[in-house]
């Protein structure tokens, strides 16, 4: 069985969150900072430009020794030798996507309540990604969960959970307090000015749940 890595503080990329910074700087001042996971995340971008891009992330997220997870596209992940890959209810289903993979990489599931996380869970996903705790600015169509949606998908989860949508270093405490095995963050990392003393804040936060 795969080794599961850290999750407790999972950094999701977006462009759209970097203030005209370059987002190699951007998850290089994150991972010194302490970011545990790293999930490159590009909508718009070409499959030429997630390629190269994703190329530079692997490197990067290598010499700290962090895993790189490759949002939606298989055959990026693939051909970067990333870790793993995410899907969304809307994506190829896990199950196929295991069958094209296999067992050797991480593949998490998008949860937005117990059924699809128990559904995810069945499928043979490595970890739920719930959300959106709090709401979210980055997809305005996911319904807010909610700590409490978020630990009850936690009591029965049989799998690592990562909480997202909304989550910050104000609120990232809840999301523990939930039962999440870690936070996914997007602009509460990188749309913030000081991106390391943001991630070592957090991270500060995430001892008191160390187990």
């Amino acid at each position: 069985m795969k080794a599961q890595p850290d999750y407790s503080i999972y950094l999701v990329t977006d462009d759209g969150c970097l203030q005209g910074r370059a987002l190699i700087d951007c998850v290089r001042e994150a991972l010194d900072g302490g970011v545990t996971l790293v999930q490159y995340r590009a909508k718009t971008a070409s499959s030429a430009e997630m390629y190269d891009e994703a190329l530079q992330l692997k490197a990067l997220c290598d010499s700290f020794k962090v895993p790189l997870i490759i949002n939606d596209r298989l055959d990026i992940a693939m051909a970067v030798g990333a870790a793993g890959v995410h899907l969304g209810q809307d994506d190829l289903p896990c199950a196929a996507a295991r069958k094209i993979l296999g067992e050797g990489y991480i593949i998490g599931v998008s949860a937005h309540n117990p059924a699809e996380a128990k559904a995810a869970l069945q499928s043979g996903a490595d970890y739920l990604g719930c959300g959106a705790v709090f709401g979210t600015a980055t997809k305005a169509d996911v319904q807010k969960l909610g700590t409490d949606g978020l630990a009850a998908i936690c009591k029965a989860k049989g799998l690592p959970v990562v909480g997202i949508g909304g989550v910050t270093a104000d609120n990232y405490r809840e999301v523990r307090a939930a039962g999440a095995d870690g936070a996914a963050i997007v602009s509460g990392i990188l749309a913030q000015p000081d991106i390391r003393a943001t991630v070592r804040a957090i991270a500060k936060i995430s001892q008191e749940f160390a187990k």
